[in-house]
């Protein structure tokens, strides 16, 4: 196993969980990435951010000060314990079925100066003219490099809103009838969302940045041309079998230098 952890196990635990995502929009867990793990992303991640940085003139390209970067796909982004986490994993293919897609590996980051998000969606609903929603079809699963408290940006979400029609679900938040809640997490702990689900990211009050790491899975159909994952062949060929077969749909190249040569696409990211 990736990770040698028993609720991985728990049939009934991992039923729960992915029961949880599908009643409120996501589920919170404790402990599951060893904190060396993310302190080592957290190091290799920061050079990376100063290079966005200086590439957006400082600018932010998600809001003021506001930073998505994508990470290139190799170690330590591809340690075993993240990309093939038995208990994401499991929670994930019972979310999009075991025929799923692995497709986005990318960070989103609010520093000093950054603003409120306006309330969106990470994605449309399949058929917005049925003003009915589907089961789970796109997941995130998140996990911070630094502990997320609530000076520092924590996401801001509103529980069950991914059941709703958008403009409902927006009724509701201003009405009071739905509130936000901050999502608070320390280091090791991951989130898995439906991507529907309405939120902000909040400002970063501190010096610090808080960078906060998303795998992107979804059902094998769907496919958005600007969330990908540039695989180099020599990773592929690293990286465990069940990764490989989650990996499938992604574009493969034959070196590292050309799977790293990337202008970034994903700018449209509120719906």
């Amino acid at each position: 196993m990736a990770t040698e952890d028993k609720r991985a196990l728990d049939r009934a635990w991992i039923i729960e969980r992915a029961d949880e995502v599908r009643r409120t929009g996501s589920t919170l867990i404790e402990n599951v990435i060893p904190v060396e793990k993310i302190d080592e992303l957290n190091r290799v991640f920061q050079p990376l951010l100063a290079e966005t940085e200086r590439a957006e003139n400082g600018a932010g390209n998600r809001g003021p000060s506001r930073y998505y970067v994508t990470p290139p796909f190799r170690a330590p982004w591809t340690d075993i314990s993240i990309i093939d986490n038995d208990i994401i994993m499991a929670i994930v293919s019972e979310l999009v079925g075991a025929d799923g897609v692995f497709c986005q590996l990318a960070t989103d980051t609010p520093c000093l100066g950054s603003e409120y998000q306006d309330l969106h969606r990470d994605t449309q609903s399949l058929f917005p003219e049925w003003e009915q929603e589907t089961p789970p079809y796109q997941l995130a699963v998140n996990f911070p490099l630094v502990d997320c408290h609530s000076e520092n940006g924590p996401l801001e979400m509103a529980p069950s809103t991914h059941l709703l029609g958008k403009d409902d679900a927006l009724r509701r938040i201003q009405s009071g009838e739905i509130c936000l809640e901050q999502v608070l997490m320390k280091r090791g702990d991951i989130l898995i969302r439906d991507v529907r689900h309405i939120h902000r990211g909040t400002p970063n009050k501190t010096d610090e940045p808080r960078p906060m790491v998303v795998l992107g899975y979804s059902r094998r159909w769907l496919f958005r041309p600007e969330v990908q994952i540039r695989v180099a062949q020599e990773i592929l060929e690293q990286v465990p079998l069940r990764t490989r077969k989650w990996l499938r749909f992604n574009p493969v190249f034959n070196t590292l230098e050309e799977a790293e040569k990337k202008e970034e696409l994903y700018r449209s990211f509120a719906y």
